[in-house]
């Protein structure tokens, strides 16, 4: 039989507990094998390290099926892993921060920001300031939420990728830009620098898109029975101008999937030029000589991202019915390296002449 103390400090459980907030829930899929599970998080959070996640372990903030774990908990088919915190998501918490923002239009509906790389988009796991959105909400009162709560934000691109976002200041503006980019009548071209001699002057990829099972910190392309795991996606590119080992390409939207032109283009066997999530980031074409790889560690120091920039931007503005566009110059570090690359496939063509 309990004692009142018992009781208490149950209640005072209970009552912790239901003040706690979830930062991470997932439903571990079918065929999911017995994985401790702090390496099974490490899988799905982004940013996180096995350090801070075994913290939060031995603190009591992970649960699977509703009950606490301990970092060596094996997860298997069928559990509900779960991150509790008592605070609530630090990207519900947002901050205003005096962020400078390179403004390429602004009125009374919208502006059209030029994003530097390395600047996240929205605040999320590992990454809760210095964000665009922290630097909106400093710049701009009132700004309207979309469906996720992500004050202004009409569309958004990686962190490490540079360029164009529209964002909306009003409730009608955020409306009417939203449905533009659902119903495919915006316009988005980006500039990529990809691995490999791209075949084909241009063409079309059409492949659905959806989360690697092995690595859910990527997307995949999923065709025939497996289809259905994934959105229908579409990308249409053009070669720009040819190096040899590597290709500038121009890429045009159809859809706008996360990471839909880094999966697309490594799908057809050109992925991008430093792209360590998808391995990118290693030499994928070229000699063997330490020449040619000094050369390209060096090309790696100028550009320490994915070679990917957001040129251009056209919508229909929802106020005056106008049609708008926008471009940006591509960004120093990728001028650099596209130059370095030119240089070197020029080399290589004298010296084959000759």
């Amino acid at each position: 039989m309990s004692s009142k103390k018992d009781q208490r400090e149950e209640i005072d459980e209970q009552e912790e507990d239901e003040s706690l907030y979830e930062h991470h829930k997932f439903v571990a899929e079918v065929g999911q094998k017995p994985l401790r599970v702090d390496k099974y998080l490490m899988n799905f959070i982004e940013n996180a390290t096995r350090n801070k996640i075994q913290k939060a372990a031995k603190s009591g903030n992970i649960y699977v099926n509703n009950e606490t774990v301990k970092q060596n908990y094996k997860v298997k088919a069928g559990d509900v892993v779960q991150v509790m915190f008592e605070h609530p998501p630090y990207e519900y918490l947002l901050v205003p921060e005096d962020i400078p923002l390179d403004i390429v239009y602004e009125d009374d509906y919208l502006l059209v920001v030029n994003k530097p790389a390395g600047m996240v988009v929205h605040p999320g796991h590992g990454n809760y300031s210095g964000t665009l959105i922290n630097a909106l909400v400093h710049h701009f009162d009132n700004l309207p939420n979309n469906s996720s709560d992500r004050p202004g934000l009409v569309h958004r691109i990686d962190k490490d990728t540079s360029g164009l976002l529209v964002i909306a200041k009003t409730e009608h503006a955020m409306a009417h830009l939203s449905k533009q980019f659902f119903d495919k009548t915006s316009e988005r071209e980006y500039v990529a620098l990809v691995w490999g001699n791209v075949e084909d002057e241009e063409g079309t990829i059409e492949g659905n898109i959806g989360r690697n099972p092995k690595n859910r910190l990527q997307n995949v392309v999923y065709q025939g029975d497996d289809a259905d795991n994934g959105k229908p996606a579409v990308t249409h590119y053009k070669v720009l101008e040819r190096f040899g080992y590597v290709t500038l390409v121009s890429c045009k939207l159809e859809t706008g999937r996360t990471h839909q032109i880094r999966v697309h283009m490594k799908h057809i066997g050109h992925t991008l030029f430093n792209d360590e999530r998808y391995g990118g980031d290693r030499i994928l074409k070229g000699t063997t000589f330490t020449k040619y790889k000094q050369f390209v560690d060096n090309c790696f120091k100028l550009l320490p991202r994915q070679a990917l920039h957001a040129k251009t931007l056209g919508f229909t503005h929802p106020e005056t019915g106008k049609w708008m566009s926008f471009n940006s110059e591509l960004p120093q570090d990728m001028v650099d390296c596209i130059e370095k690359w030119r240089n070197y496939a020029k080399n290589q063509k004298e010296f084959l002449d000759n």
